[in-house]
């Protein structure tokens, strides 16, 4: 852990005219730093009672919070050996300016940067105090990460090759994001986002055409035939547990249709979520749902709630005949009903362009990667890194590349789930024919059948030795 003074914030200027409360809440202009401090934590429990102060009033996404990050390295980045690397600038009164929540992982025998938890997390982004981007000019803000980076790597601890950051939003609640400052490109993927009413009729009425509606309760009714229809929000630990299971189960079996690799096969992973359901500092956060029909799990949901907003992170619906009457949509539409009766402003669907988010959605936002050669070890990995990224992003805003490469992939998936198919119904009907043959007792001869086999053998044994 060390501590280093920085000259890198532009000087005080007065505040932009706003209403009198949100002047009244700034810091006067004598009192606006001129210095930052810096303290890098090795462990995040020794950051952990500043960061889970400053999370309560910072501008973050909820996938910085603490106990979101803490589970991770837990379950997930100590099994991969990853190395914390928590920053946190001060200003020079002593209030926090912005924590830097990265870490340092082994990357095919290199050393990369990059945000703690980054693969598993939708947004990656530092915490930043509400008044930051007043303070702190883009220019300047340049000058805190060339300090960071250097005292990074200056400690043979958080050495690294490259820096590999995926994934950054252009703002952080209101602000815009300081690191789209370096030299970033485009994601391939987008954020789709629905700002919500006080009222889920009025919202649904104004997102839905009559002829969609009429169809949602086509659907439902159709549905209904198969019995009680229930939107369920787990209450327990062990009821998230259960339905977590359900929805991993669900989604494996989409994963393996599409010819995506399991993300709960994954080391840790599997772990992760069901501690967030076990965990109680971390179930404040989490909103496990399902929606049931009979004693059927017809939906499932896991979702976010951090201040105004609802993530909308891990869905799955049932793949038997329910499947036709749309159990995913219903199962949304109740998610958005909850969200408003819980007063949320915010529906996030998170990464990714799918059309049902784009119907919904009435904002869009790009998404940001940053790769940078730190050691001349790292230029290949660097170079490669972005290659790859700006591959995938052409494929993904070219619709026909995208849906063929959605049609290969969804034919490979479907190629080895028939394959797995037949191997498990091959050894299931094996298991069961060796079952029949111990389970069949063995006929016991008669006396007369075992004299006339005694008699016989020696004959048999004369034939065999003639034609031999």
């Amino acid at each position: 852990m060390g501590v280093m003074p920085l000259t890198a914030l532009k000087e005080a200027t007065a505040p932009k005219a706003a209403d009198a409360g949100a002047t009244a809440s700034r810091t006067p202009r004598d009192l606006l730093p001129t210095q930052v401090r810096l303290t890098i934590h090795r462990e995040l429990s020794t950051a952990e009672h500043e960061w889970r102060r400053f999370e309560e009033f910072a501008d973050c996404t909820v996938f910085q919070t603490f106990d979101w990050l803490s589970i991770w390295q837990k379950q997930i980045g100590e099994r991969h050996r990853v190395k914390p690397a928590i920053v946190v600038g001060r200003f020079a009164n002593g209030d926090i300016a912005f924590l830097l929540p990265l870490c340092i992982e082994r990357h095919y025998g290199l050393r990369r940067l990059r945000f703690l938890g980054q693969d598993l997390c939708d947004y990656n982004a530092p915490l930043l105090a509400c008044d930051f981007t007043e303070r702190v000019e883009a220019e300047r803000y340049l000058t805190i990460w060339q300090v960071v980076e250097a005292q990074l790597q200056s400690d043979p601890h958080f050495r690294h090759d490259w820096v590999d950051f995926a994934k950054m939003p252009k703002q952080v609640g209101t602000q815009i994001n300081p690191f789209t400052y370096l030299n970033v490109t485009p994601n391939p993927s987008g954020v789709h986002l629905a700002h919500l009413t006080d009222d889920w009729e009025k919202f649904y009425v104004a997102k839905r055409s009559s002829s969609t509606r009429r169809r949602d309760r086509t659907k439902r009714a159709h549905m209904a035939k198969h019995g009680d229809i229930r939107f369920v929000t787990a209450t327990d630990a062990d009821d998230a547990r259960r339905t977590i299971e359900t929805l991993m189960e669900q989604k494996g079996r989409a994963f393996a249709r599409k010819g995506i690799p399991d993300l709960f096969a994954r080391p840790g992973h599997r772990e992760f979520f069901l501690e967030l359901a076990a965990n109680p500092s971390a179930r404040q956060l989490l909103h496990v749902s399902r929606t049931e029909v009979g004693d059927a799990t017809a939906a499932t949901n896991l979702g976010l709630i951090f201040g105004d907003c609802y993530y909308h992170v891990l869905a799955s619906y049932t793949d038997n005949e329910l499947s036709t009457f749309g159990p995913g949509n219903l199962h949304l539409r109740e998610m958005m009903a909850y969200a408003i009766g819980r007063g949320l402003k915010r529906f996030d669907f998170t990464i990714g362009d799918e059309p049902y988010k784009l119907e919904w959605s009435d904002t869009d936002t790009q998404l940001y990667d940053f790769t940078a050669p730190v050691t001349w070890l790292g230029a290949p990995a660097a170079l490669t890194s972005e290659a790859y990224r700006r591959a995938k992003r052409t494929i993904k805003q070219t619709p026909w590349l995208w849906r063929l490469a959605e049609s290969i992939r969804s034919r490979l998936g479907s190629v080895s789930l028939t394959g797995l198919r037949r191997a498990l119904s091959s050894a299931a009907s094996r298991a069961k024919s060796s079952a029949s043959s111990w389970a069949t007792p063995a006929a016991v001869p008669s006396a007369d059948a075992a004299n006339a086999q005694k008699s016989a053998r020696p004959k048999q044994h004369k034939q065999d030795r003639a034609g031999s």
